[in-house]
């Protein structure tokens, strides 16, 4: 028995000329499919890669703006007892929401105290609502602003932002977008940009995008300058770009009513306190002002007391409703405020403290500071001997 192989140039091996011809011709009928799936193929990375990379650089303010277009309703809230900073960051937040047919409803925890945060809202007409409760949350959607932490209500820590745009330390963030800016001076500025990036216009501007309208653009520049004590401290250059940005937009006349607001005679109270009662050891000085029925009087007071000569770090504290509350400024590059009093009540339960360098903040129980629970408590000059060496880096 015998078999005839075929050659092996360019045929296959054990098969014969006929069978050749016929395997070549039906490669050379796929060709054509096979490339053109093969340019389908090409083609489709192409363009999912283009996608991926324009997704991931498209600029923070247009990704927020995405978002908010995927819900008809969102809740932009901002934390307790809210500054100009706070409102305005919400107000840019809310006119952003708007430009995409989202409805956007302001809501914060705790109270409007400070004269200077009720004449902001006042004069800016700022429709806002107080809760207490995350049941009364107007939407389940929530943008946090000027916080990356829900906190001041029932239930706060059931709440899972779907945003948060702030420049505090902390360790918050949001399900879908988080934009936290610790470099920044203010929270308004990094909304500014958002603006700019989403091609909003001011004034006579013309443009496609949303308008800034005068209301915004003052509210946004005055929640920096309050942020920043109008420029002088803590401020990056994003602050004097954005204030730039937003000049020929203000009105002169409602930024002049928001930074002179009418002072109450409890505020100035305190005010002298702080200065008649202070404690000054080297360049720092410590002061309590008592029961006081205001506590934003408090951070008032450690204002004013910063601009004594000589003094370059301060702490006033005040008893209101059995908590007391602290505020510390500095403006030496040796006091990291929110961390000295942090260090200073770090052993003393239920107590809170932090903030940046040139600024912070803390409350404790009273109850919990003569020695409730499970530490032994210590006095007033105990204290006020912690809170000097918590600035002098001893603690």
């Amino acid at each position: 028995m015998s078999y005839r192989s075929a050659p092996i140039d360019g045929g296959v091996v054990g098969a014969t000329p006929l069978a050749t011809e016929s395997i070549g011709d039906s490669v050379r009928s796929l060709e054509p499919l096979v490339l053109s799936l093969l340019v389908l193929a090409v083609v489709g990375l192409a363009v999912g890669g283009w996608w991926v990379v324009r997704w991931f650089r498209r600029p923070p303010g247009a990704q927020l703006q995405r978002l908010l277009a995927t819900h008809d309703e969102v809740t932009v809230l901002m934390h307790p007892n809210p500054d100009p900073d706070a409102m305005s960051c919400a107000m840019g937040v809310a006119a952003i929401a708007d430009s995409v047919d989202t409805d956007a409803e302001l809501q914060y925890a705790g109270e409007i105290r400070h004269q200077e945060n009720r004449a902001f809202r006042t004069v800016l007409e700022l429709e806002m609502d107080a809760i207490d409760a995350s049941s009364q949350l107007a939407a389940d959607p929530v943008v946090l602003v000027d916080h990356n932490t829900p906190r001041g209500f029932t239930g706060a820590q059931t709440v899972e932002p779907i945003a948060v745009v702030d420049h505090h330390p902390g360790n918050g963030a949001g399900t879908k977008f988080t934009d936290v800016r610790t470099d920044y001076g203010a929270a308004s500025t990094i909304v500014v940009e958002y603006l700019e990036e989403i091609g909003a216009t001011l004034g006579d501007e013309d443009g496609s995008g949303p308008e800034v309208s005068p209301e915004l653009a003052t509210g946004l520049l005055y929640g920096i300058q309050s942020d920043t004590n109008h420029l002088t401290n803590g401020c990056s250059r994003a602050e004097f770009d954005a204030c730039a940005t937003l000049f020929s937009g203000i009105d002169e006349d409602l930024l002049d009513r928001i930074a002179n607001p009418q002072v109450s005679d409890d505020v100035l109270r305190v005010k002298a306190t702080a200065i008649t009662e202070k404690r000054i050891e080297g360049p720092f000085a410590v002061c309590d002002v008592g029961e006081i029925g205001n506590v934003d009087a408090i951070p008032q007071a450690a204002d004013e007391l910063m601009h004594l000569e000589g003094v370059t770090a301060v702490v006033v504290y005040g008893e209101h409703d059995g908590t007391i509350h602290l505020s510390g400024r500095s403006r030496d590059d040796r006091v990291h405020m929110g961390e000295a009093l942090r260090h200073a009540i770090s052993d003393i339960p239920m107590a809170s403290a932090g903030g940046h360098a040139r600024m912070g903040g803390g409350q404790l129980s009273i109850d919990h500071m003569n020695g409730i629970g499970p530490s032994d408590g210590i006095s007033r000059e105990e204290f006020e001997e912690r809170l000097f060496s918590a600035m002098a880096g001893e603690r």
